[in-house]
C-alpha cells in the first residue's frame, strides 16, 4: 500500500488513496473542487521510500473535497481568585474534509488510486435487494 507524506496548513499529514482528512481550512475553496498537494515530503510503500530535501520536486496528491466547516466550541475560562474577576472565551476552528484520490510519483506514474464512490440511493439499493 503506497502513503505520502504532504504539508499543509503547517502540519504534515501520512495520507493513503481513499483515506477522508480533516485539515486546515483551504482558502476560497468550495465543496466537491478538486484540490491538488504540491509540498510532498516523501512518498513510498512497503520495499521503498522517496525522502525529499526538503521536498520531493514533481511529486504530487490530488484529494477532493467533501466540506468546509467548523469543528465544536472550545471554551476558553480564566479566573483570577478573590479578585472578581473572570472571563469566558469561546472558539470554533474552521476545516476542511478531504478525500484523497490519487498519490503521483516524482517521474508522474500513478503509486495509488482509491476506489470510485458509487453514488446509488438508498431506493436503487433497496429495489435491488428485493428484486434478487
Amino acid at each position: 500500500m503506497s502513503y505520502a507524506v504532504i504539508k499543509t496548513g503547517g502540519k504534515q499529514y501520512k495520507v493513503k488513496s481513499g483515506e477522508i482528512l480533516k485539515i486546515e481550512k483551504l482558502p476560497d475553496s468550495k465543496p466537491e473542487a478538486k484540490v491538488e498537494f504540491n509540498e510532498i515530503l516523501a512518498y513510498g510503500d512497503d520495499k521503498s521510500i522517496e525522502i525529499g530535501a526538503p521536498n520531493v520536486e514533481g511529486a504530487k496528491v490530488e484529494a477532493d473535497l467533501i466540506k468546509n466547516s467548523k469543528n465544536r466550541t472550545v471554551l476558553i475560562f480564566k479566573k483570577r481568585r478573590r479578585q472578581n474577576s473572570r472571563r469566558k472565551n469561546g472558539h470554533r476552528q474552521e476545516y476542511s474534509m478531504v478525500r484523497i484520490n490519487k498519490i503521483f510519483s516524482k517521474d508522474g506514474k500513478i503509486l495509488s488510486e482509491a476506489e470510485k464512490i458509487s453514488t446509488t440511493s438508498k431506493k436503487e439499493k433497496v429495489k435491488e435487494a428485493v428484486s434478487k
